[in-house]
């Protein structure tokens, strides 16, 4: 039954990210000229990552601290990174984000395709031309007031725990005097097994949205510090 069950599931999942591409699609040689934010598009990941959610048997979800979010405000988002799911649970945040990813996800048919279409920021590790391009680009949307989502860890978790956080996020940060909105993601390192399609047992997914870290005291120079804080913040929320 759980072999049959998951494998529903990914012909699920493959027919509703081949209509979100479809609808991005759409969007962007229809309506671009009133989607410059290209933010319609990313609101097609909204109903794809509750129906994602909604439509895994084995798949429990919770969120909280949705008070904490300030729809007038753009932030740095910063999140834990456990695996491909994390994404998904992000969306049911409906925050508008640019999300800053591997430039190899991009590559991935219909999946990548629709985050090219949604305006998502490109990341190259290990290529400090790519590297500063990508800061660029997410001071861009930033400045045109669109949040940008960094997972600060650089890579998923290899045991679910947190790992050190990378400075990038916390420079561009001070840089561009936005908050930091933290968000805890725990259980999605469990909602696959490693090396596996099929999935083995039900999993309970929670997503906690921290109060926003104000970065107008912290001097440029105090990157480190905000990182530390962040990081915190998140590792407490357990």
């Amino acid at each position: 039954m759980k072999v049959f069950l998951s494998i529903l599931f990914w012909i699920v999942m493959s027919v509703m990210t081949l209509l979100v591409f479809l609808a991005a699609l759409a969007i962007r040689i229809f309506l671009f000229p009133f989607d410059r934010k290209r933010k319609i598009a990313h609101a097609q990941g909204f109903w794809w990552g509750a129906a994602i959610i909604g439509s895994n048997p084995f798949w429990g979800f919770s969120m909280s601290g949705i008070e904490h979010i300030d729809p007038k405000k753009t932030y740095i988002i910063v999140a834990n990174h456990q695996s491909l799911a994390d994404i998904i649970m992000l969306y049911k945040t409906r925050i508008q984000f640019k999300w800053v990813a591997k430039e190899s996800l991009f590559k991935i048919p219909i999946f990548g395709w629709c985050m090219s279409l949604m305006g998502y920021i490109k990341l190259t590790r290990g290529k400090f031309g790519s590297i500063k391009d990508s800061y660029f680009e997410a001071s861009k949307w930033l400045r045109r007031g669109v949040s940008v989502l960094f997972f600060p860890e650089g890579t998923r978790s290899l045991d679910g725990k947190i790992n050190d956080f990378k400075n990038g996020a916390f420079k561009l940060a001070l840089q561009e005097q936005k908050s930091i909105l933290p968000i805890r993601l725990e259980g999605s390192y469990d909602v696959l097994p490693k090396g596996s399609l099929i999935f083995k047992k039900r999993v309970s997914c929670r997503l906690t949205i921290l109060p926003e870290i104000d970065t107008s005291s912290f001097p440029p120079e105090d990157f480190a510090l905000l990182r530390e804080k962040t990081r915190e913040a998140i590792s407490a929320a357990a």
